[in-house]
């Protein structure tokens, strides 16, 4: 008895250990060679809910200093995007804001104050799953950013491009299933990515 008691207690403590160690990535963002700014990355387990978080913070200079803040709340359940939040601010005021979330069977998709967009499909690949899991197999995923399908194509060597629904594209790269780079157009800003 005391030993089940024992078995129960390690398996327990061990499965506490797999759902509460978190991960933790940092990118350089890379401007003409130029670092300008951070992209700090976290996934979490909580409610056996992984929680997907990021903050990129630019500041540089075009015509005048411009920072450009991007902030990402994505929460995944068995595999399936449950809800998404994103705010991207540009010198400290609003600029854009995109929500996401599952409800009733579908997914109603909201940005800025535009009206309601409904998804029917089950998402289970997004973008800011590309900072931790290579998308191997993988020819969608949704951008949070814009509540849209992307397309993911393999280009050989563990690298990939993602193109939006606006044509606009992002080369990513891997190494050993880690993104250690990547090539994004950013709208506002085009920027690399450089694993720290």
């Amino acid at each position: 008895m005391i030993w089940c008691f024992i078995l129960f207690h390690i398996l327990s403590c061990q499965e506490q250990v797999l759902h509460t160690s978190d991960t933790h990535l940092k990118f350089d963002i890379v401007l003409k060679e130029k670092v300008v700014g951070q992209l700090h990355a976290t996934k979490s387990f909580k409610d056996a809910k992984a929680h997907y978080q990021s903050s990129t913070n630019i500041s540089t200079r075009f015509i005048k200093d411009i920072t450009v803040n991007y902030k990402y709340n994505v929460i995944f359940n068995t595999n399936k995007l449950q809800k998404a939040d994103v705010h991207i601010t540009v010198n400290n005021k609003p600029h854009a804001e995109t929500k996401t979330e599952w409800l009733d069977n579908r997914y109603l998709i909201q940005k800025n104050e535009d009206k309601v967009v409904v998804f029917n499909k089950s998402i289970n690949y997004s973008t800011i799953l590309m900072y931790f899991i290579e998308p191997e197999n993988i020819s969608f995923c949704f951008s949070e950013e814009d509540g849209s399908i992307n397309t993911i194509i393999p280009l050989g060597n563990h690298t990939y491009k993602k193109v939006n629904a606006k044509g606009k594209e992002n080369i990513y790269y891997y190494k050993n299933g880690k993104l250690i780079k990547a090539e994004i157009d950013g709208g506002l800003i085009s920027f690399q990515m450089i694993a720290k």
